[in-house]
Parts: C-alpha cells; structure tokens; sequence
C-alpha cells in the first residue's frame, strides 16, 4: 500500500502549505522507518513558489541521525488506498515530521537523489517530479531516516516536498 506525506500539516480548510528552506542547509521533511519494517520510495518531488537568491541544491537522502522536526499527525501520513491501514512511520519531533530546527550530527548517509537550482531557473527550474523504476526503487532500511534537505544560501524560497512510499516487510 502506497503512502505519500507532504512538508507540511494536511491541507483542511486552505491549500498545502509552503515552508521556507532558509539560507542553510535544511531539513524539509523526514521519514523515520519503523523498527519492524523498512521503506521502498516509489516518487518523490518539489515545487518551488521563488526561485533561490543563489544556486542550491534539494537532495533526498537516508541518514543514521534525525533532525528535530515539527511532528506529522497520523492524518499527514496518508494511506492512498482509502481502505488501507495506517503506516508504522510515526510521527514525532526526531522521527516523521517536517521543517527542521536542529540537523543534528550526520555522519552516514546514502543519496537518492540531488537536484542543482539555478538563481535564474525559469517556471520549469521550479518544479521536479522523479518516479523510480520497480528494479531500480531505493529501499531504506529499519530505524533509519529519510529527508529532503534544501540548500539554498542567500535568499531563502517556500517549497512544497512531498514522498510516496510503501512499507515492505
């Protein structure tokens, strides 16, 4: 069963929101595994509303640390087949949230995925959709985090992130 979660709270009587990256290195959104289940990316994406005051770079990675993150509800781990469970992803200020406070101290991780932004990208520079092949899909093992983490050094830009992911046994 498919699960997708967005950087911000679920939309109820407003739009998504956006979250501003900041000018350093920032968490936007982190899903921790579960103890008893690992986790297999099938999409991940942004949308930027700015281009950055300078080139950046969003990167989608598992790391051994968490960030301090304001916590996800259940309700912000969304189930896509409305009949299914709920997800073993927890949400907790070291475990499944959004918008990082502290990075914490990484000293592991893997990359999925790094997208360079230019200070002068146009409507296309602003968005990025990437969906993984079934052979090719990176599966994030127990206990470990996943983030979206944006760089954008001068001038910060709201960003909506969002994952989709299945928990595998």
């Amino acid at each position: 069963m498919p699960f997708i979660v967005w950087n911000s709270a679920a939309p109820t009587t407003a739009a998504q929101a956006s979250v501003t990256t900041g000018t350093a290195i920032k968490t936007m959104l982190q899903i921790a595994t579960p103890s008893t289940r690992q986790i297999q990316l099938l999409e991940w994406g942004f949308s930027l509303d700015d281009p950055p005051g300078a080139d950046g770079v969003i990167e989608l990675m598992q790391t051994d640390v968490a960030a301090t993150v304001t916590a996800h509800v259940a309700a912000g781990i969304q189930n896509l087949d409305p009949n299914g469970v709920a997800s073993l992803c927890v949400g907790g200020t070291s475990a499944t949230g959004y918008t990082a406070t502290v990075e914490g101290s990484t000293t592991a991780t893997r990359t999925f995925d790094a997208v360079s932004l230019s200070s002068v990208s146009g409507e296309s520079g602003l968005q990025y959709v990437r969906q993984w092949m079934p052979d090719a899909r990176p599966i994030v093992p127990i206990s470990k985090w996943l983030r979206v983490r944006a760089t954008t050094p001068t001038t910060a830009s709201d960003m909506r992130c969002w994952i989709v992911f299945q928990e595998v046994g």
